[in-house]
């Protein structure tokens, strides 16, 4: 059977009819094409290193667990537990089990890892897909029926050169386009591999040792020689942060997957601590960038990739030290538990600025568990909540191995907690400066809004200073749209030509015919906040974000949420010249716009209708649909969006003007 790898090519097992990608990898692959427009200038870095001290406090070497007694999850022999699992959860892990029997291992050509530098698609495979299933469904059912292909798995990826993804090998010295024997280098795919491979090695050593000794020692040379050691004796992997600059959510989400191979395979006591202690000072770097506010610039669904292993891997410190090692009483690790709630508009509906997704269902068990850990019923609760919302624990979970187990053995305290939704009255994060409220707590009824100030060099950036998102009744009216499918041109100096990116497809204005402009020296200032019972408002001058030619000296963009009466925004400018070039204030929606009569446009949502009034002399409204063709986009945006251009029609050295959105009656 011919395999391909595109990464818009579905690769088949030769018996069945679908091959499960998990959409977890799919939301976060993330490239390190070009450093620099991940790696750039930040708030100050705070030497607070949390965990170094912690383990420096505990002298976390002796309480440090010398074999696995650590994990604390059943193993394959425990088949009290395994056969106790709910019947549809069983029978799931098993049938997706044997959707790869038959699976032929396929063997990667040059041309395969080729493709990403000559059209810029990035090429994966299901390989870890189809071990992570038949691991977990041999856990099932327990019969040795899957025992033969998670040995072929085993080998195949014993015999593979590289496990990362291909989008990733610009860092190695030999630069993109094929893997260097004689450089491995530890990314997002290698530590998503060596996690799961780790945890099977730990869990079948034994069924693997009867069919033939070879088996086990050959992929414990490979996990050592393909990512352990290259971690442990570099320090220049960027996303470690020992070479400076701010890592991303990189740095979690790799440290988490070589802790938890390290104490899963290293056995010997010096080199596992050493190796320990090397994770947790890459972490600290990772937390010293991190504002005091807890706000994750990224957006919620990367708050996925970044606060989420995070979390993960104090879970995993606290249980290899007998509980000794526990840091989730400081303030920062609470924040950035909280930052996720917080900015919930109504689940699925986060807020998504950057290349945040609209929709994230998070990680139930591990909002769960992070509020638990933390002391925060509010967080816990919500957990539970999305839990019961996306059906979680009623069939297979996915996810690492080691972590199904984990979840697995939580199904019942999750599914049978209390549950609530996290519908705070408002937020703000001064660091982050990200803000937003609604008409009330604890009801998704009404007006919500989100906005930001910031500068355009985060992660992941946007130039999307000053914009916002209004929702009503949990459903969206002014979005942002997200970002495309990832390919090589997003990660490149040719990023901001992809519409997403631009201001003039965000909730701002276009100046003199100017958009904002990339760069940590594109800001906002003077951001402010204010909230009480009845209104909610945010304000910042966001002309610190346009280049010299849009002639622009201030320009404060304010929001005004009425609580249970109205959102307004606001715009007070001064000009050091009109060049002639149109100036507008845009507007992206995912409503239907219309003119119902001159000074007011309506706006027809998903079982709501807003009427936006406005003042008919200053501007002339210009509704443009915006097609979606991208399938990423596609998916939360099936029926298009639009973009009103509301023209400013005599622009002048200075003024000020209003947009008021209602409900219609």
């Amino acid at each position: 059977m011919k395999q391909t790898y595109k990464e818009n090519t579905t690769i088949r097992p030769a018996n069945k009819a679908v091959n499960r990608y998990r959409h977890f990898l799919c939301v976060f692959f993330v490239a390190l094409v070009f450093p620099v427009q991940i790696l750039t200038a930040q708030p100050p870095i705070k030497e607070r290193n949390i965990l170094a001290n912690e383990a420096d406090a505990m002298n976390f070497r002796e309480a440090l667990a010398n074999n696995n007694a650590w994990v604390h999850l059943p193993d394959y022999y425990d088949r009290n537990f395994w056969n106790s699992l709910p019947e549809n959860v069983r029978s799931s892990y098993i049938q997706r089990a044997e959707e790869y029997l038959d699976f032929d291992w396929p063997t990667f050509k040059a041309t395969d890892f080729l493709e990403f530098i000559r059209s810029g698609d990035r090429l994966y495979s299901s390989c870890g897909s189809a071990l992570a299933a038949l691991v977990m469904g041999e856990l099932t059912e327990g019969k040795g029926r899957f025992t033969d292909q998670i040995i072929n798995g085993v080998w195949h990826f014993s015999e593979r050169t590289w496990w990362g993804w291909t989008a990733h090998l610009g860092s190695q010295k030999a630069g993109s386009g094929l893997p260097d024997v004689n450089e491995p280098i530890v990314d997002l795919g290698v530590g998503e591999e060596t996690s799961n491979l780790c945890w099977t090695l730990y869990l079948f050593k034994k069924e693997f040792d009867k069919a033939h000794p070879l088996i086990a020692q050959r992929l414990k040379q490979e996990i050592l020689h393909k990512a352990l050691n290259p971690y442990f004796e570099r320090d220049d992997f960027w996303y470690m942060g020992f070479r400076g600059g701010h890592p991303n959510n990189w740095n979690p989400w790799i440290n988490y997957n070589m802790l938890t191979s390290y104490l899963l395979v290293v056995d010997d006591p010096k080199h596992r601590a050493e190796t320990i202690y090397k994770v947790l000072r890459s972490i600290d770097k990772f937390l010293n960038a991190y504002p005091d506010d807890g706000g994750c610039d990224e957006g919620p669904s990367y708050w996925g990739a970044a606060g989420a292993y995070l979390y993960e891997s104090l879970e995993v410190m606290k249980n290899a030290t007998g509980g000794e090692f526990d840091v989730f009483d400081d303030p920062l690790v609470k924040n950035i538990g909280k930052y996720f709630y917080e900015v919930n508009i109504h689940a699925p509906y986060f807020i998504n600025f950057a290349d945040a997704d609209p929709k994230t269902s998070g990680s139930p068990s591990i909002v769960y568990r992070y509020g638990k850990a933390i002391n925060d019923p509010t967080m816990q609760k919500f957990g539970a909540y999305l839990a019961e919302l996306n059906n979680w624990g009623n069939s297979a979970l996915g996810g690492k191995i080691g972590d199904q187990i984990r979840n697995l053995k939580m199904l019942d305290e999750i599914r049978n907690a209390e549950k609530e939704e996290a519908l705070v009255a408002d937020f703000w994060y001064p660091d982050t400066e990200i803000a937003g409220g609604r008409d009330r707590a604890g009801s998704f009824n009404g007006f919500f809004f989100g906005a930001k100030g910031g500068f355009n060099a985060e992660s992941h950036n946007h130039n999307d200073i000053g914009s916002c998102l209004m929702y009503f009744d949990g459903k969206p009216c002014l979005v942002d749209a997200g970002r495309e499918r990832y390919v090589a041109k997003t990660f490149s100096p040719q990023r901001y030509e992809i519409w997403t990116m631009q201001s003039g497809y965000h909730n701002l204005p276009v100046i003199n015919g100017v958009d904002q402009k990339d760069g940590a020296s594109y800001k906002a200032r003077n951001s402010s906040f204010k909230a009480n019972a009845g209104s909610i408002t945010f304000s910042t001058d966001i002309a610190g974000a346009y280049p010299e030619e849009a002639k622009v000296k201030s320009w404060v963009r304010t929001y005004i949420l009425k609580r249970g009466d109205s959102f307004e925004i606001k715009d007070r400018y001064q000009l050091s010249e009109v060049t002639g070039q149109p100036t507008s204030s845009n507007l992206l929606t995912a409503c239907k716009v219309s003119i119902t009569k001159p000074g007011v446009l309506r706006f027809e949502g998903d079982g709501f209708t807003l009427n936006m009034s406005y003042n008919v002399s200053v501007f002339k409204p210009e509704i443009e649909p915006i097609p979606i063709t991208d399938r990423q986009l596609k998916r939360y945006w099936p029926d298009n969006l639009t973009r009103v251009k509301m023209v400013l029609q005599q622009p002048k050295l200075s003024g000020s003007y209003s947009f008021r959105f209602t409900k219609a009656k």
